[in-house]
């Protein structure tokens, strides 16, 4: 099938043409245009152009427009969840999961663009605000370019679009060149439920071409990027003075205190450890296990890791699928084999059948190895031994990254202790990393970025304050 690029309202084809594969068979999904540096710059004008309408318009009209989003997904669920399974090899039980999310966010932005407001200030806390009556209220920063990553298709580009569109901005929307499909789908669904013609673009492209030009083009007043450390740092070098926020790496960690159920956190860790082959920013990569309960969560870990079905991601049964190329694939395998070249242990994966790694569970790893000191990003846990639950949280701590981290306790006193001791942007108590609802503020510390997602908060990102103060009864 052929897709085209929205610019001003308008589904357009550009030269050159992209094909979109089945990542797991190979076959050919649909066909998009590549954005040329003209189509960039009439996104860009068109999204300036709509400021005003969408500034002006009331938030009652935003929120009717979002909801009519969120019920427009729900009628296409089905196509749109295989659309996502195809296209980046989420197994389609997963890929129905974030169907149903993205209807969730926009239907949380249709409730918070009816709440967007200021508050009032005392300026008469202090002497020289006598007689001075003060508040302020938000403006929309204006347009944004909104960068999305392939790994959910649609609900990370819904925690884009639809806080957007709430806030009364414009954007345009550059998805991952390896998973747009699913993107242009939502933007046919969005244009349908009214929004206005150049209120949001979309083009297609790789980073160093269209997504420069995005990040760099100075009427771009906000970017919003999800994607790895490495581009994020370059996007700051190079944006100017403009908004950013960033939403980067993580080496997810989990740790297991004795009081833990080990069967029910052996199970939640198999799936956040393999869901999405592991292609997750709170994907499970390192779990801290205190020792007296080391081998038996082992056991039981590699009991669910075994129970993993892997294949054919469209198959209703299937857990893990492909991973998203065959690159990433050869970059994993050479981690693993290093680590067990250094004296890490494989009891079970290791292996790969084109671009599947099998689910892969990893021991007597060292700190510096790739697989725990960077992020994996597939389909690989390691387990390590801790002498408490001190020296466990140590060790999760001991990271340049701050997204998300799980801890499985029922003590309270430990609980608190790792809410006060873990610098991550997230504590998940007696669940994964891997745990998100979509109207919770998410986000990291450290390299694992700037700002924060979830509707509400990725509004206040997405606009500003006006400051307003007014002098009561002035005179001569």
């Amino acid at each position: 099938m052929d897709f085209q690029l929205l610019i001003v309202g308008r589904w357009v084809n550009t030269g050159s043409v992209m094909e979109v594969k089945n990542k797991y068979n190979g076959q050919t999904v649909g066909s998009l245009p590549i954005a040329r540096r003209e189509d960039v710059d009439a996104a860009i004008a068109a999204a300036e152009r709509a400021e005003n309408i969408m500034a002006e318009m009331p938030a009652y009209k935003r929120a009717e427009i979002l909801l009519r989003t969120a019920a427009l997904i729900r009628e296409r669920a089905d196509d749109l969840a295989k659309t996502i399974a195809a296209e980046a090899g989420k197994a389609l039980k997963y890929a129905r999961i974030e169907v149903d999310r993205a209807i969730n966010t926009f239907t949380v932005a249709s409730e918070e663009a009816k709440r967007m407001h200021g508050e009032t200030i005392a300026l008469d806390a202090v002497a020289a605000g006598e007689g001075y009556f003060g508040f302020y209220t938000r403006r929309p920063v204006g347009v944004i370019a909104a960068i999305s990553p392939f790994n959910f298709p649609i609900n990370l580009v819904a925690h884009k679009l639809a806080p957007a569109i709430a806030s009364g901005n414009t954007i345009v929307l550059k998805p991952a060149s390896s998973t747009p499909l699913t993107a242009v789908k939502l933007c046919q669904i969005i244009q349908e439920a009214g929004l206005p013609a150049g209120a949001l673009n979309l083009v297609v492209g790789s980073g160093g071409t269209v997504g420069e030009w995005l990040v760099t083009d100075p009427r771009v007043d906000k970017i919003t990027f999800t994607g790895s450390p490495e581009i994020g740092r370059h996007i700051l070098s190079v944006a100017g003075i403009k908004k950013v926020t960033l939403e980067l790496g993580n080496t997810s960690p989990v740790v297991i205190a004795p009081d833990a159920d080990l069967d029910f956190v052996a199970k939640r860790c198999a799936v956040g450890a393999y869901a999405n082959s592991g292609q997750m920013c709170i994907s499970v990569q390192r779990i801290y296990s205190q020792k007296q309960v080391y081998e038996p969560f082992t056991e039981k870990f590699l009991n669910a890791t075994h129970g993993m079905v892997v294949g054919d991601p469209l198959d209703e049964r299937v857990d893990v699928g492909p991973m998203i190329d065959s690159k990433e694939v050869d970059r994993i395998e050479t981690w693993v084999n290093e680590a067990r070249d250094g004296g890490a242990k494989i009891l079970t994966g290791g292996k790969r059948d084109g671009t599947v790694y099998y689910p892969t569970v990893l021991v007597d790893v060292q700190s510096n190895m790739r697989v725990v000191a960077e992020e994996t990003f597939a389909p690989v846990a390691s387990i390590i031994s801790c002498d408490d639950f001190e020296e466990s949280l140590r060790q999760a701590n001991d990271t340049n990254f701050g997204l998300q981290v799980g801890v499985f306790t029922k003590d309270v006193d430990r609980i608190f202790k790792a809410i006060k001791g873990l610098n991550f942007g997230g504590v998940i108590v007696n669940d994964t990393p891997t745990f998100r609802v979509d109207q919770m503020p998410y986000g990291g510390n450290r390299q694992s970025g700037l700002g924060r997602e979830g509707v509400k908060y990725a509004m206040e990102d997405m606009t500003n304050i006006q400051m307003v103060a007014i002098r009561l009864n002035p005179v001569q």
